[in-house]
């Protein structure tokens, strides 16, 4: 997953609380969109762009969608942006 795409889903405040939502665990599309004041379609692209950065998975059970952070994905992008701090002897 190029970092860029990484960075740009981690850019909106929206969709950092959608991501320290699913920390909590699993929700579904329902249950994340009670916690803002956004229009369906609004939410609906930011879950994309999460899902486009691979920092979600989704997972359909009947008619819900259930939303599930991937670590790895933001974990790999941290120790990216760490690595460009560092000093190289």
């Amino acid at each position: 997953m190029p970092i860029n795409t990484v960075f740009e889903a981690l850019s909106h405040p929206v969709r950092r609380e959608v991501l320290s939502r699913l920390k909590a665990g699993p929700m579904s599309a329902g249950e994340l969109a009670g916690h803002f004041e956004l229009s369906k379609p609004t939410l609906s692209a930011h879950f994309a762009k999460l899902r486009d950065a691979e920092l979600v998975t989704v997972e359909r059970q009947g008619t819900s969608l259930i939303y599930h952070l991937n670590l790895s994905v933001l974990e790999d992008a941290l120790k990216g942006l760490l690595d460009l701090t560092e000093k190289k002897p």
